[in-house]
């Protein structure tokens, strides 16, 4: 810093107003220090300056590297909008498990990040549990549970798979299953309850026979579609709960023979990269990937502001990809969510009667 203004010819501190953005420096002044600091290498020394600060100018993300399909979009869109605010961005892998999230999230605490994104690991509440109890700034993202007081962001669940029904209702299917996910996510709870919601709107009889419990993995997808297909009156539509069991689920199915579109209609939610690559084209209910990830930042951002605001829980609508593995003609594709009476953004868990 030193060298920086003796090359620019001004004071030490008026490269730190320039370098911090203190205090406003006339344009000229600025250059000539942006022309000395490009000259020299200067970078800073962000340690030295969170021990005067307290803080580090930086968010830790706690994440699956491998189970989010979609992580590469979630970080790009967190990062952009924490580098917007003068955040730099740590990840910490969880491996979607208990052990994982407990050492990602130690490990970025100990680099003294400022606040913590976090998606949750299946089955671990401890984790959340402590981070609401000792007041650490966090944000849940993707998967939201509103049994932890902690502010979160994810996809509106129930309208949307309501919606689902009833685009499949509308094609005239009578027999439309579900593969459910992970039991303990309020996503699943959501997915069901938008399930039976959609049933009664189509004026169609709950079937336990029609739901088999899945999970989170391609093989949970391939376990449960097998199941469906063995009840006496098969379904001859089906919901699935995330990308990863489509796969499974689509498989199962072609391996039985059938055809899919013709024989049995799937959609599933979440978009997946492979979706138009195969044939046929998998219809899903696409998730607003990149504004969870912009929110997820903007809550935390107003957490750190304001730590004694109460947690918030925005839930964003997704939108459906209409293609041939359903298949529906497009004119009998029902606009979802809202059609279904989900706005574009909940900041309570909507309910249905």
């Amino acid at each position: 810093m030193e060298d920086v203004a003796k090359l620019a010819g001004v004071s030490i501190s008026t490269v730190s107003h320039v370098v911090n953005e203190t205090r406003p420096v006339a344009a000229a002044t600025r250059e000539r220090v942006a022309a000395a600091i490009e000259s020299t290498g200067y970078t800073g020394n962000a340690i030295a300056r969170s021990l005067v600060t307290g803080g580090t100018m930086s968010i830790g993300v706690a994440m699956s590297l491998l189970a989010n399909p979609h992580l590469p979009q979630l970080l790009h869109a967190i990062e952009a909008e924490a580098a917007a605010a003068g955040y730099t961005v740590l990840l910490g892998d969880t491996l979607d498990a208990e052990d994982g999230e407990r050492t990602a999230v130690r490990k970025l605490q100990a680099r003294r990040v400022d606040g913590m994104l976090l998606t949750p690991a299946p089955g671990d509440t401890s984790t959340l549990e402590q981070l609401a109890r000792t007041g650490v700034p966090a944000v849940l993202v993707d998967r939201v549970s509103h049994k932890i007081k902690l502010d979160q962001v994810g996809p509106e669940n129930i309208q949307s798979t309501s919606a689902l029904v009833q685009h499949l209702a509308t094609a005239g299917h009578r027999r439309i299953g579900f593969i459910s996910g992970v039991e303990w996510m309020s996503a699943s709870e959501e997915r069901t309850l938008g399930y039976r919601l959609g049933l009664g709107r189509a004026g169609l009889r709950w079937d336990s026979n029609l739901v088999a419990g899945g999970g989170a993995t391609h093989e949970d997808g391939v376990l449960a579609m097998r199941r469906l297909l063995t009840v006496p009156e098969r379904p001859t539509a089906v919901i699935t709960g995330n990308g990863a069991m489509t796969a499974g689920a689509y498989r199962e199915a072609r391996a039985h023979g059938l055809v899919i579109g013709t024989d049995l209609a799937i959609t599933g939610h979440d978009e997946v990269d492979w979706a138009e690559l195969v044939t046929p084209a998998i219809t899903t209910m696409t998730h607003p990937v990149d504004e969870i990830g912009r929110t997820a930042v903007r809550l935390l951002l107003a957490r750190l502001a304001d730590p004694t605001r109460d947690p918030e829980t925005i839930l964003l609508a997704p939108t459906l990809n209409h293609r041939a593995s359903c298949g529906c003609p497009q004119e009998t594709v029902v606009d979802a969510p809202t059609a279904a009476g989900a706005p574009a953004a909940e900041h309570e868990a909507p309910g249905a009667e």
